[in-house]
C-alpha cells in the first residue's frame, strides 16, 4: 500500500508540473498565431459532423474543439491545464461555437466507456508522459466503430528536433515517461493502439510557418510563449554559458530549416503525422 501511495503521489506531482508548464507563457497565442489551421484539418479528417459526440483530449484553447463545435458536433474540450480555457472560451464566443470545457488528465479521463463517437487530439495528447496509458484512455472512451484522430509533431520535423535540441538542458524524464514526438511516428502509434483499431490512415504532412522575420525571432518567440521552452530556460537561468548554448542551438535549428524563399523573413515547414482510425468492434 505504501508503494502504491508513493507512486500516486509521484504521479500527482508530475501532473502538477505539467499543468504549471503549460499555464506559463501564452500557448493560446502560439496556437492562434502559428498553427491556426491544424485543428480544422484534424476535424475534417475525422469526418466530424452534426449529431456526433466529440471529445478533444489535450484541447488547450480549443484549436480542434472549436472547429468541431462549429461543424455541429456536441463537443467536450478537455485538458490538464484549465488555465488555457479562458482564451478558448473567448474565441468560441466570438465565433458562435458552443461546447463544454472540462479539466481532465489524458491518462485518466473522467468519462464513461464508449461515451464518444469521435476522440481526437491536435498536438495535445502527445504531451501526456505515459503514452500507453493515454492511448488506452483514447480507446476506452471511444465507442466501437467510432473514430480516433491524432495530429502530432514528428521526431524528424522541426518541432521534434526542437525538443531534441532542448533535451541536454533539461533534467532526465521520470521513470516510464516517453518523448512527446514519438506520437508522430506511425509505428509507435500503431503499437500503442494495437488490434483495438482498424481502417488506419496515416500521412505525414507539413504546415508552413512564415511569421518569424529571423531565426532569432523564432527563438525569442518560443522563449517567451511556449511552456516547455520557458521551463528549460528557467532551469539553466543561473548558467550563462548553457543559456547561450541553447540560444545558439535554437537559432541554428530555425536557420537550418529556413526554406530561403527570398521574402525577407524566415519560412519554415513543420512536419506532423495525421493519424485516423476506427475503434474495432
Amino acid at each position: 500500500m505504501t508503494m502504491q501511495n508513493s507512486a500516486a503521489d509521484s504521479d500527482r506531482a508530475l501532473k502538477s508540473k505539467h499543468r504549471a508548464m503549460w499555464a506559463q507563457g501564452d500557448y493560446p497565442s502560439v496556437a492562434a498565431e502559428v498553427i491556426p489551421g491544424l485543428g480544422a484539418i484534424l476535424v475534417e479528417a475525422c469526418g466530424v459532423r452534426s449529431g456526433l459526440r466529440v471529445l478533444d483530449v489535450g484541447a488547450g484553447s480549443g484549436n480542434a474543439a472549436i472547429p468541431a463545435a462549429l461543424a455541429g458536433a456536441d463537443v467536450v474540450a478537455s485538458d490538464l491545464t484549465p488555465e488555457l480555457f479562458e482564451a478558448g472560451r473567448a474565441v468560441a464566443e466570438k465565433q458562435g461555437a458552443r461546447l463544454t470545457w472540462q479539466e481532465a488528465d489524458a491518462e485518466a479521463l473522467p468519462f464513461g466507456d464508449a461515451e464518444f463517437d469521435t476522440v481526437l487530439s491536435c498536438v495535445g495528447v502527445m504531451f501526456a508522459p505515459h503514452h500507453q496509458q493515454a492511448a488506452d484512455e483514447l480507446v476506452r472512451v471511444c465507442r466501437p466503430g467510432g473514430t480516433i484522430g491524432l495530429l502530432s509533431w514528428t521526431p524528424q520535423g522541426l518541432i521534434g528536433r526542437m525538443f531534441a535540441a532542448m533535451k541536454p538542458y533539461a533534467p532526465p524524464p521520470p521513470p516510464g515517461a516517453q518523448p512527446p514526438p514519438l506520437w508522430g511516428d506511425e509505428d509507435h502509434v500503431r503499437a500503442l493502439l494495437g488490434d483495438r483499431i482498424t481502417d488506419v490512415g496515416a500521412e505525414r504532412r507539413t504546415v508552413r510557418v512564415d511569421r518569424f522575420e529571423t531565426p532569432e525571432a523564432f527563438r525569442d518567440y518560443f522563449k517567451e510563449r511556449y511552456g516547455p521552452t520557458i521551463t528549460v530556460y528557467k532551469l539553466i537561468a543561473d548558467d550563462p554559458e548553457r543559456t547561450a548554448a541553447l540560444d545558439a542551438a535554437l537559432v541554428d535549428l530555425a536557420r537550418d530549416g529556413d526554406l530561403g524563399t527570398g521574402s525577407g523573413g524566415t519560412v519554415l515547414e513543420w512536419e506532423y503525422l495525421l493519424f485516423t482510425a476506427r475503434r474495432a468492434a
